[in-house]
């Protein structure tokens, strides 16, 4: 285990160490690549998000990868509908008509992809898998595109190669002896395209089981269960244009220059035009600062900048719910003298709930929501005499509300704020969650779905002709449970870094450990290779940017992004193996061997896509004509009746909720709220280098961000390494060593720090009882100089 995977009961260290997971050493660099090169931080950070900066990283990354010319080539070729192949990384929509539609961060994460280092059954040869745990994940991922099907050899404690018919004969001998369809689950990290997706959950009902966990139950789960609750739908329901006509942008726990980087472009436009743009975080972020978009030539040749914020407002960890009511009381207090503050016509016929929530707000204290977001009156009211100004108002959120305690109750209040102005299903209003992995968003659509209803599994069934199970499946944390119970024994992964995203790693590989057969579909070497079961296989893939030939020719695939718009994505490059096999193949072939009676068209669907969009046509409502619709020049939208002002509620409108005001501040002042977070230079688990070039840090990832006060009450300099102790909901404790304690510009009562390496900290029993999310945004911590 490394420092950051140690855990403790009662104040005794966990025994032994988890088979696959790096030893105790700190490490500077974390998870990312081995260095003693001296560590420093220089922030706030200074200059433009974007630009030349990101220009210049990526002409690094081009070089380090050894592809400048492929890489430069494939600049034009991401993010253009029908003729192009879609950007792995985030499900920000693509710009209609941009010639470079791109950001830094994903021409890092598709150069990371294309390069030209393979991982072959020589190197498997070479090393043993308790020798591979000792290295960081960086140079796992950084040894290049896996090549072959690979299985794991006990004797040995080597992979050695296995052929594609070998491999899913194995599959198929484990699942089929299973005492129950539910003791298998299978997981999607969020890469996999729509085809692939409903195949996958076509194999999985069809063989018995709604246990499909996926990244949505770590990121957007709230905002699913709260946008359906609340107008009956789990998206968002604006688009691109809408961000265009917004007159103001209340942008909400989002890092939008590292997680959603051509935002910036929406950004910086809607500031130009006179727009309100408000940025709410805990943290001051580079993106709510100014950038230089990159698209535009003659503004990066005269380092010509644009704002991104007219205004922000940095809450306590938690504290967006009391700013929202805050913001709330404002308005009812308003319409008090002024009838046009609220949208009473809209209210009177399109929601229900007003009065009890009228009722509620008034009763709730200002000093309690000063208290509670860490804002002043005065900083709260000044936002909602922004949103009272605004004819059209759109409020964006990520995980920084997604991934608290009660993010279900904060995203409805986001919605009774704007339900109250009547700020949805019109031009430049409604809400706007912004979604990470590159098509998370489709994959639910598709159906990955732990939790699906009857109305979907019904038009699906008849679609197929299979009969699906009812019996809700397991979540990514009872996935966990499951294994690490012995209940679980069959574990399948579609793609991503499991033991890495998730809570509690020791609990993790140790529950892996105990399947009997862990299956794992990458295109690159990580740590979940070697967090394996008894029977373990390495199956690879093709990637996003590589062309996909099957007997009727080349594929293309389709992906939705954060707005609901469906694109083609077809892939122009020579696959880095002969022996890789697309996701849809690998699924299709894991269905035919292991349900032997099938009377599924398996293999008719991987013969050609478009036979697989004509069933989803059928299948999936608003996915009719799919095949027409989606070779449109810009794909096409997927209608949403509460875009329409059309809510299939219980009750037929919009429903106000009733939440009270939550408790967010910890009951002792020695312990601090924890939010875990990427860096610049990394993308979900992968870690590209040490630095984050927007907070100012270089050469460090084992590091923890500070108030400057908190460090002083404490005894702690600038620099000094601390021991930071994380108590779980169910008492156990966990311990992270000798990390570096940074002076940031952080709210009293907050800290931050990088995952995956802190998700040590977080256990399996922390999560949010409203969407069972991992609370990655709400760790209770104690922090203390290092003996």
């Amino acid at each position: 285990m490394t420092t950051t995977e140690r855990r403790t009961t009662g104040g005794v260290d966990y025994p032994g160490q988890a088979l696959g997971l790096m030893p105790d050493v700190p490490r500077q660099g974390g998870f990312g690549p081995a260095t003693t090169g001296k560590w420093s931080i220089n922030a706030p950070y200074h200059h433009p998000a974007a630009g030349w900066g990101a220009a210049m990283s990526v002409g690094n990354v081009l070089v380090r990868e050894r592809q400048p010319v492929k890489g430069t080539v494939t600049m034009f070729q991401m993010n253009h509908p029908g003729k192009g192949f879609d950007c792995p990384g985030c499900a920000w929509p693509d710009g209609p008509g941009v010639t470079l539609d791109i950001c830094e961060n994903g021409i890092k994460h598709v150069t990371w992809e294309m390069t030209s280092k393979r991982v072959g059954p020589e190197f498997f040869a070479k090393h043993t898998v308790t020798e591979l745990a000792d290295w960081t994940d960086y140079d796992l991922e950084d040894v290049g595109r896996l090549t072959h099907p690979m299985v794991y050899d006990a004797e040995t404690d080597r992979y050695r190669p296995i052929s594609w018919q070998g491999a899913f004969a194995l599959i198929a001998k484990h699942l089929q002896a299973l005492t129950s369809p539910d003791a298998a689950s299978f997981y999607t990290s969020g890469r996999l395209s729509n085809e692939a997706t409903f195949l996958y959950q076509l194999f999985c009902r069809e063989f018995g089981t709604n246990n499909m966990p996926d990244c949505s139950n770590m990121c957007h789960e709230a905002s699913g269960r709260a946008l359906t609750a609340s107008i009956a739908t789990g998206k968002g329901t604006v688009d691109l244009e809408d961000w265009e006509h917004a007159d103001t942008l209340f942008v909400i726990g989002v890092n939008a220059a590292s997680n959603a980087p051509r935002m910036l472009t929406s950004l910086a436009e809607a500031v130009d035009r006179g727009a309100q743009v408000v940025h709410v975080n805990t943290l001051r972020e580079a993106g709510a600062t100014r950038t230089i978009v990159p698209h535009e030539i003659l503004d990066m040749a005269r380092f010509k900048t644009t704002d991104t914020s007219t205004a922000n407002l940095q809450v306590r960890p938690s504290g967006d719910f009391a700013l929202m009511r805050g913001m709330a009381k404002a308005v009812f207090e308003a319409a008090e003298t002024d009838a046009s503050a609220i949208d009473h016509e809209f209210l009177a016929n399109y929601t229900t709930g007003l009065d009890e929530y009228r009722e509620l707000v008034a009763a709730t204290q200002w000093a309690d929501l000063e208290r509670q977001s860490g804002l002043s009156e005065a900083e709260i009211r000044d936002a909602a005499k922004i949103y009272l100004d605004s004819e059209r108002t759109i409020i964006a959120w990520c995980l920084g509300v997604s991934q608290q305690e009660f993010a279900v109750d904060t995203i409805r209040e986001i919605m009774n704020l704007l339900l109250l102005r009547g700020n949805i299903g019109r031009l430049g209003a409604g809400p706007s969650p912004v979604r990470g992995h590159s098509n998370v968003q489709g994959n639910r659509t598709c159906g990955v779905n732990h939790h699906p209803t009857e109305a979907w599994l019904a038009r699906m069934d008849a679609a197929t002709g299979i009969v699906s199970p009812r019996k809700y499946g397991l979540d990514t944390v009872r996935t966990i449970e499951g294994m690490h119970r012995g209940d679980v024994k069959v574990f399948v992964g579609m793609g991503g870094n499991f033991v890495r995203a998730v809570p509690d790693p020791v609990m993790t590989a140790e529950g892996l450990a105990q399947c009997e057969l862990t299956v794992q579909v990458s295109t690159k070497l990580n740590r979940s290779h070697l967090t394996h079961g008894k029977d373990a296989l390495i199956l690879p893939c093709l990637g996003h940017s590589e062309r996909d030939l099957q007997a009727s020719g080349v594929q293309s695939v389709s992906n939705e992004d954060a707005m609901s718009s469906v694109q083609l994505s077809k892939g122009p490059k020579r696959p880095a193996s002969p022996y890789l096999l697309s996701e849809c193949d690998i699924i299709a072939r894991m269905a035919m061997a292991t349900l032997p009676d099938t009377q599924t068209p398996w293999q008719w669907y991987v013969d050609d896509y478009d036979n697989i969009r004509d069933v989803m046509s059928r299948a999936l409502e608003g996915f009719e004509n799919f095949n027409e619709l989606v070779r449109q020049k810009y794909g096409f939208r997927i209608p949403q009746h509460a875009r329409e002002r059309v809510f299939r509620t219980p009750s037929g409108r919009a429903e106000f909720s009733h939440a009270d005001l939550p408790n967010v501040v910890p009951a002792d002042s020695e312990t601090l709220v924890l939010q875990t977070m990427r860096s610049h230079d990394q993308w979900n688990t992968t870690i590209y280098t040490n630095n984050d070039r927007y907070r100012g840090i270089t050469n460090a990832r084992e590091v923890v961000l500070l108030n400057a006060e908190d460090m002083r009450e404490r005894g702690i300099e600038h620099g000094d390494p601390v021991d930071i102790v994380s108590t779980s909901k169910d008492g156990s404790q966990r311990r992270v060593r000798r990390y570096l304690a940074l002076e940031y510009d952080t709210p009293r009562g907050s800290a931050a720090g990088y995952m995956p390496e802190m998700n040590a900290l977080i256990g399996a029993a922390d999560f949010s009882p409203q969407s069972d999310q991992p609370l990655m945004k709400s760790v209770h911590i104690r922090v203390m100089k290092s003996v």
